[in-house]
């Protein structure tokens, strides 16, 4: 008989120890595409830093990046399935829901306060509702950039200059139809396969912010860096459905982090495009300005088409707008 409270002890302490274990062993899984040294690896890492100095022993944030846990796509796909925690979604949103699309039409969004007014005034209250009824829960808005256009062929300084440039640009129809506007031949493709797609000629160029250009070497196999800005891109800090299965205090901290990181990261975002330019001049490419004029001229059809087909497309507009008014 005494060996009967013994053994329930020792039964109580294997399971106290491996509850223990497994509290420590909560792995919230954040994935994104950016290669080392670009905006969304510092962002995260920062993030990561930050969220794991609160967590302490309850959880801990791993970040995988270089699209270690799949393309955009793919992890939208994911995190719907629970098999990761978080991920930092761009342009992809727009298949989510095609509001997101205002973020497709160009020039809407003149400098990073405007974008700062635009996450609190547009994104937070009216798209992250949209996005969480199709089960994505956006916690914070980060940034991926000022979009600029490197090619192998040409200076673009014009619409007309990117006339028969195949282009690869992100998952997304709207920026498919811009740069078919502007005469180029534009494919979407994952960002893992466009280094080898511009090094073999199957793509001419593509767009894409300084801080993902660089750290994804594309000075290494692109002649010309046209400065256009002709999109600004947020990137949205997403939970799926695994989320709610994490503590309500390890949702607070993680989720506190994330927002507590949106100036932080525009911060970052200012600095390493003034350090990149330098160093993807250095690194031989010819940079040029672009006639914004002729590019938001060619842009109007865009603008008229996104206002048409969804539904508040152009009270989202005016909204993004009327928020520029304050700069």
């Amino acid at each position: 008989m005494g060996r009967m409270p013994q053994l329930a002890c020792a039964i109580l302490g294997a399971a106290l120890i491996a509850g223990t274990a497994s509290a420590q062993s909560v792995e919230i899984k954040f994935g994104h595409v950016g290669e080392p040294g670009s905006l969304f690896d510092q962002t995260a890492q920062e993030f990561a830093k930050r969220a794991n100095a609160k967590l302490g022993d309850k959880a801990k944030v791993v970040v995988y990046g270089s699209s270690q846990l799949g393309g955009d796509s793919e992890m939208l796909k994911k995190l719907k399935l629970g098999t990761i925690d978080l991920a930092l979604p761009s342009t992809v949103m727009t298949t989510v829901a095609p509001e997101f699309g205002v973020f497709e039409m160009p020039y809407l969004v003149q400098n990073r306060a405007h974008a700062a007014r635009i996450r609190d005034g547009v994104i937070k209250p009216i798209l992250a509702p949209i996005a969480q009824k199709q089960g994505y829960d956006i916690i914070a808005v980060w940034e991926n950039g000022f979009r600029q256009i490197t090619n192998s062929k040409r200076p673009i300084k014009e619409p007309e200059d990117l006339k028969g440039i195949k282009l690869r640009v992100p998952k997304g129809v709207w920026r498919v139809r811009m740069f078919q506007a502007y005469g180029a031949t534009p494919s979407p493709m994952a960002l893992s396969e466009v280094f080898v797609a511009l090094q073999t000629g199957v793509m001419d160029g593509q767009e894409n912010p300084l801080a993902q250009i660089y750290p994804s070497r594309f000075q290494e196999v692109q002649k010309y860096l046209s400065m256009s800005g002709h999109v600004y891109t947020p990137a949205y800090v997403t939970a799926g459905r695994s989320w709610t299965k994490l503590s309500p205090e390890v949702q607070k901290i993680v989720k506190d982090t994330a927002v507590e990181m949106e100036p932080v990261a525009l911060e970052i975002a200012a600095k390493l495009d003034d350090d990149l330019l330098g160093k993807l001049k250095a690194a031989g490419m010819q940079v040029n300005t672009v006639d914004k004029a002729a590019f938001l001229k060619a842009s109007r059809g865009v603008y008229a088409e996104f206002a048409k087909e969804v539904p508040t497309g152009q009270e989202l507009i005016d909204k993004c707008l009327a928020l520029s008014k304050n700069s």
